[in-house]
């Protein structure tokens, strides 16, 4: 993480209305019949206990924010994250919490857009003293508020921030969401594997989501990489719900696969219009649409769509199959990335709060070393997660090993879908 970047002071006067993508062997189910009851009223109380007031040291729990988005079209990836982090807190307090002393979830709601996820930021360092951060969702987000934490010297761990120079943004900023560049790759892969005789590509991407921006120019490389023709690029809107002028004009080009970055509600009506148009050929989705509510949005029409993975729930370790025991339990379904992903975040924090404890006792420290230190122990720590095992290189990017691309499968009548996860 290089030094603070000092590039968001105009956007804080700002109420950019932009909704950004985030920026994710065997068979898995993910079914769609029941979302998480993850809305802001059935969240922990957003006021943290048991910490004294800055420059002071914890008194009791140990706060951790966790800002992701609520509220929103957003919220069907937030949802997942919720979920994950909830369900990291009950496991890690089950074993002791921190050396004794229990962890805290604080959440805040950081909606769909930059001036949410900068007011969460905000209320989390100054008002809830937490320690450090998860969040946000969206990575257009993540480039307005990460910088708040950065210049408090607050750290950050993006949970689902995968767009290109995420990291950079300043010392104290890292994600546990592998970038785009390593993930996107797999599934055009994995579509020449199904269909060898692949030759013209379209690719469609939300001009006003940052991620979705990154997102779609590797896929366009990626396209080049393996010798396909791209014979057009399609922009929308994340608000948009209309995509008839757009699907027509690709499928009126005859293309043998079509490339999507979005998000979950404009991505799937997408890919619904798109198979009502009468396209037939494969479908790549981005890491927008790597979420089972997606399933409810293009219900029987989402069947063969792929997407890569960062996450599956059949990886082997014993964290993951406590992990998953405990989501299914809850959940009655699979759990997703997005809530892998956010519940990794966690045990990120409590692992290297455990390590930096035996060293120093951290309700010994005032706020401000603490906050320090935490984020030195965190960059050198190797974290067994759902993800499997990650690390941190110095500039707070992830190092993970293993990856997966997923096939949505779904019932004739559209009641439930899957993803599988190919071989």
């Amino acid at each position: 993480m290089n030094n603070a970047i000092a590039r968001t002071t105009a956007l804080l006067s700002t109420c950019a209305l932009l909704l950004t993508g985030c920026g994710g062997g065997g068979t898995s189910t993910v079914t769609n019949t029941n979302s998480p009851n993850n809305s802001p009223n059935s969240t922990p109380n957003n006021t943290a206990t048991g910490t004294a007031a800055t420059p002071g040291t914890l008194s009791a729990a140990i706060p951790i924010g966790i800002a992701v988005a609520q509220t929103s079209n957003v919220a069907l990836l937030g949802q997942e994250q919720v979920a994950g982090a909830k369900l990291a807190e009950k496991y890690f307090n089950s074993k002791s919490g921190v050396n004794g002393t229990p962890i805290k979830l604080v959440f805040q709601d950081t909606s769909g857009d930059e001036a949410g996820a900068i007011n969460a930021f905000q209320t989390l360092i100054n008002k809830d003293k937490v320690i450090g951060i998860v969040g946000p969702t969206l990575s257009q987000q993540a480039f307005s508020a990460d910088p708040i934490g950065e210049r408090a010297k607050v750290p950050i761990i993006g949970p689902s921030n995968t767009a290109k120079n995420i990291p950079e943004i300043g010392d104290y900023i890292a994600r546990v969401s592998a970038p785009v560049s390593i993930v996107a790759p797999n599934s055009v892969k994995a579509a020449l594997k199904q269909n060898p005789q692949l030759k013209k590509v379209a690719v469609f991407y939300a001009q006003n989501d940052a991620f979705s921006k990154s997102e779609t120019e590797i896929f366009q490389q990626t396209v080049k990489d393996q010798g396909l023709e791209l014979v057009t690029v399609q922009k929308f809107q994340t608000s948009d719900t209309d995509f008839q002028s757009q699907a027509t004009n690709a499928i009126n080009l005859k293309p043998d696969l079509i490339i999507i970055s979005g998000l979950a509600a404009d991505g799937g009506n997408l890919v619904r219009q798109l198979r009502e148009l009468g396209y037939k050929g494969l479908i790549v989705g981005g890491n927008g649409l790597n979420t089972s509510n997606i399933l409810p949005v293009c219900k029987a029409l989402c069947d063969g769509v792929l997407i890569a993975q960062a996450y599956s729930p059949e990886h082997p370790g014993e964290i993951n199959a406590a992990f998953r025991k405990a989501y299914t339990d809850e959940y009655k379904k699979e759990p997703p990335q997005f809530s892998a992903q956010a519940f990794a975040a966690v045990q990120v924090y409590v692992e290297a709060l455990q390590a930096l404890d035996k060293k120093s006792k951290v309700n010994k420290l005032q706020l401000p070393e603490l906050r320090t230190e935490l984020n030195k122990q965190i960059l050198v720590g190797t974290y067994n997660t759902p993800l499997g095992e990650i690390g941190f290189t110095p500039l707070g990017e992830v190092v993970q090993k293993d990856f997966y691309v997923a096939q949505i499968k779904m019932a004739k009548d559209g009641s439930q879908g899957k993803f599988t996860f190919l071989k």
